[in-house]
């Protein structure tokens, strides 16, 4: 019998990709994206809590009941005992940033831990993978978050069985304007459109893996959004904005969110002030970190 009521708490980082590549397959460890993206240092917060007092699994947003089936999924694959669910977000939903992949990741890690599942991170990393996949709510965002930092995606699946690399990098500043949301699922279901995103992202790896710097990442990562027309008049004027600014930018994947770094220290101020002019900017750090309990 459980007691009244036992709690754990996880951090999962957000992750942005700039390109990628779908790679379907009937094993959903092994279904998943190729490409690259930057892990953030702030993402999901999550509690879960269960006990004899919780009869309902139920997952909460910033307080607001939601339906959260990829977390729904995480939990039914670890426990038939209800759970409750409460996320707390340091980042926009829906926005090309990896939230779902970090709530997924958040609530595995603490309800191991809340349940004394003695799961190994590889195991749980999976369980994650898979409940996006299955939900059509992200390709590679968990593999990234998993591992921190610049990460290549060089062969499909979950973490343990799709292989990644990374650029080495400092913790330096990523700038972000979300323009709306954009759910992942809406976008991956027009097959001309997948099409189209795979040419241009095996063309954007090549490209990438001839010189592999942040830099070209995101270079790569503008040439493949505009390639694709995934971006719209709006993104495309913010990422020559920023680039007269003296930065480089190109748009989260698969998001309506733009991302940007400076050339140089001395532009951050000049970069800031141009995205300024298209709404919120929001400043994050590369985290070379990954899920951990708190």
């Amino acid at each position: 019998m459980l007691p009244d009521r036992i709690s754990a708490k996880a951090f999962a980082p957000a992750h942005i990709t700039g390109f990628f590549e779908v790679h379907d397959n009937t094993d959903p460890l092994r279904k998943g994206s190729t490409g690259c993206g930057i892990v953030l240092n702030e993402g999901i917060e999550t509690t879960v809590s269960c006990g004899e007092r919780i009869d309902k699994t139920t997952i909460m947003l910033e307080g607001v009941e939601v339906e959260g089936n990829t977390i729904r999924t995480v939990i039914e694959s670890l426990t038939d005992r209800p759970v409750k669910v409460e996320c707390r977000a340091e980042i926009p939903i829906e926005s090309g940033l990896g939230a779902s992949g970090a709530g997924a990741l958040g609530t595995a890690y603490a309800l191991n831990c809340a349940l004394g599942l003695n799961l190994t991170a590889s195991k749980l990393n999976q369980i994650a993978h898979i409940a996006e996949v299955n939900n059509s709510s992200g390709l590679g965002d968990v593999a990234a978050q998993s591992l921190g930092g610049v990460v290549i995606r060089k062969t499909s699946g979950a973490p343990g069985i799709g292989i990644c690399d990374r650029i080495p990098s400092r913790e330096q500043n990523i700038w972000c304007v979300v323009l709306g949301e954009l759910p992942t699922s809406s976008v991956l279901s027009n097959r001309k459109t997948v099409e189209s995103i795979n040419i241009a992202g095996r063309s954007a790896m090549l490209r990438l893996m001839k010189k592999p710097t942040l830099e070209n990442f995101i270079l790569r990562s503008r040439d493949f959004t505009v390639s694709t027309g995934l971006s719209d008049n709006t993104i495309t004027d913010i990422i020559e904005a920023v680039e007269s600014a003296g930065g480089i930018a190109s748009q989260a994947m698969l998001g309506n969110t733009v991302f940007a770094i400076a050339r140089e220290p001395e532009t951050d101020e000049k970069i800031t002030e141009a995205l300024s002019e298209y709404g919120e900017v929001l400043k994050y750090k590369i985290n070379t970190g990954s899920v951990k309990l708190i």
